[in-house]
């Protein structure tokens, strides 16, 4: 791999440890270990993921657009109406 990838492949593991490390201090302060390890996790995780994002930025790779995609899901007549994909014979049932 090349540097840049290594550093960006980096912020995960140090977002997550640094969260550990601060969940393991609020666990010990609020005298519930295994709540602050999960909220650890929970923050170091964000981190993480936060600095992964912002070295994408950094790199000139961000689209700007937030991630966001339109998907046009009409069926293609235009009227903004949908035949409900189903076939129907009446309902009822019963003999």
């Amino acid at each position: 791999m090349s540097e840049p990838a290594n550093r960006k492949a980096a912020f995960l593991p140090i977002g997550m440890g640094a969260g550990i490390a601060i969940g393991v201090a609020l666990g010990l302060a609020l005298d519930n270990l295994a709540l602050g390890i999960a909220l650890g996790v929970a923050i170091g995780g964000g981190l993480g993921v936060a600095g992964m994002a912002s070295g994408a930025k950094r790199d000139g790779r961000s689209t700007g657009d937030g991630g966001a995609t339109y998907v046009d899901r009409s069926d293609g007549d235009g009227d903004g109406s949908s035949d409900g994909g189903g076939g129907s014979d009446g309902g009822g049932g019963g003999d």
